[in-house]
C-alpha cells in the first residue's frame, strides 16, 4: 500500500511516498533557508509564496523517484496543522485538488504525530507503550504513546520551545539562522562548564521552560565589560557550548523523569532540534545508564519531512479516519 504524503507546515516543501507504513520509497524536502537566512528567520508571507512555486514540482519527483503514479496511491496524506497557517493552506490546496480530481481518498496528519511516529521509519523501532519527546522549533512535548492514535501529554513548554530559544541565542550571538545547526557546530569548540546557565527543571511537574535562559545569555552579554571581545571565536564557543549544555541537560533529564514516572523503559526522540549531536549522544547515555531503550530517527527523518506525514496517514487510513474535501488546516491543533 502507498501512501503520498505532503507537508508544508512551516518552510520546508516535501512530499514523499511510503508503503506499508514503514518503507521509504522516496522523500523529497525542498529547503527555504536560502530565502529566510538575509532575516534572521522564517518571513511567513515568503514561505508561503515559496510553497506555491514549488510543491507540484516536488510532488512530481516524489512520485518519479518511487517510480509510480497518482493510480498506484491508495491515499494522500497531508499535514494540517499545527504550523503557519499559509504555508499549511498551500498543502492542504493542493493534496485536496489532487484527491479531488483522481478520487483517492484523503486523510488529515497532525505534524506532532508525524513526529512523534518518525521512528517507526527506521529499522529499530519501538514498541508501544513509550515516551516521546517532541522537540522543535515550535514545540517542546513529552507524552506516552500507548497505540497509534493513542497519545497522553505528559508535559510541554510553559514559553519557548527549545527550538525557539536556539534561534533566539544563536541571534544574540551573531550566528545567523537557523540557529540550532550553527549552535551545534560552534559549541564542539567551547567549553560546556564556562558559564553556569539556569537550568528550569520545574521539579513537580514534566513542563518545559526556556525563556529564562534566553534571558540569562541576553544579561550575560549586557553585563561584559566594555574591554571584552564578545564576538572572539573561542568566547563565543564557550556561550554556546554552556547554553547548549542546559537546555540539552533539562531536556534529557525531563525525559528521564517521565520514564520513571510511568515506569516505561522506552523512550524515542523526534523533532528537528533531536538532530542536536549533543542530545542525541545524552539521551543515548542516559538510557544506557538507566536501562531505557532510547529510540532516535535518522538526521533526515527529525526534520520536517512528507515521509513521517505518510507513516502517520497509513494508520488514519487503515482505521478509515478519512478527511473530507471541506478539510481546513489549523495554526494551532493539539495532539
Amino acid at each position: 500500500m502507498f501512501i503520498l504524503g505532503i507537508d508544508t507546515s512551516c518552510d520546508d516543501t516535501s512530499a514523499a511516498v511510503v508503503k506499508d507504513g514503514r518503507q521509504i520509497i522516496s522523500n523529497i524536502v525542498s529547503g527555504q533557508s536560502g530565502i529566510h537566512t538575509k532575516y534572521g528567520g522564517i518571513v511567513p508571507e515568503l514561505a508561503s509564496r515559496s510553497h506555491i512555486e514549488m510543491i507540484a514540482a516536488v510532488v512530481e519527483e516524489a512520485l518519479k523517484k518511487a517510480g509510480i503514479t497518482l493510480s498506484d496511491i491508495s491515499a494522500v496524506a497531508v499535514c494540517s496543522g499545527p504550523g503557519l497557517i499559509g504555508s499549511l493552506l498551500v498543502g492542504c490546496s493542493f493534496a485536496k485538488a489532487v484527491c479531488y480530481s483522481r478520487h483517492i481518498p484523503l486523510v488529515s496528519v497532525n505534524h506532532l504525530e508525524g513526529h512523534l511516529l518518525s521512528p517507526f521509519l527506521e529499522e529499530q523501532s519501538p514498541e508501544f507503550p513509550f515516551i516521546s519527546l517532541i522537540v522543535s522549533g515550535g514545540h517542546t512535548s513529552l507524552y506516552t504513546a500507548e497505540d497509534y492514535g493513542k497519545y497522553t501529554m505528559l508535559g510541554r513548554t510553559r514559553d519557548d520551545a527549545a527550538g525557539e530559544a536556539f534561534d533566539k541565542v544563536s541571534k544574540l550571538l551573531g550566528l545567523g539562522y537557523p540557529g540550532g545547526p550553527a549552535i551545534d557546530r560552534l559549541a564542539k569548540e567551547g567549553n560546556p562548564k564556562a558559564i553556569n546557565f539556569p537550568r528550569a527543571y520545574l521539579p513537580d511537574t514534566l513542563d518545559f521552560s526556556f525563556s529564562g535562559i534566553k534571558t540569562a545569555v541576553l544579561n550575560f552579554i549586557r553585563r561584559l565589560p566594555s574591554d571584552q571581545p564578545v564576538t572572539a571565536h573561542s568566547f563565543l564557543a564557550d556561550i554556546s557550548a554552556s547554553f547548549q549544555a542546559a537546555v540539552v541537560d533539562v531536556l534529557v533529564r525531563k525525559a528521564e523523569w517521565a520514564a520513571h514516572k510511568t515506569g516505561t523503559n522506552r523512550v524515542s526522540l523526534s523533532g528537528g532540534v533531536s538532530a542536536n549531536s549533543l542530545l542525541r549522544q545524552q539521551m543515548f547515555e542516559m538510557g544506557k545508564k538507566r536501562q531505557v531503550e532510547v529510540f532516535i530517527p535518522s538526521v533526515a527523518l527529525c526534520t520536517d519531512n512528507a515521509a513521517m506525514i505518510a507513516a502517520a496517514g497509513y494508520h488514519r487510513f487503515l482505521k478509515k479516519e478519512l478527511a473530507g474535501l471541506d478539510l481546513n488546516p489549523k495554526a494551532c491543533l493539539a495532539l
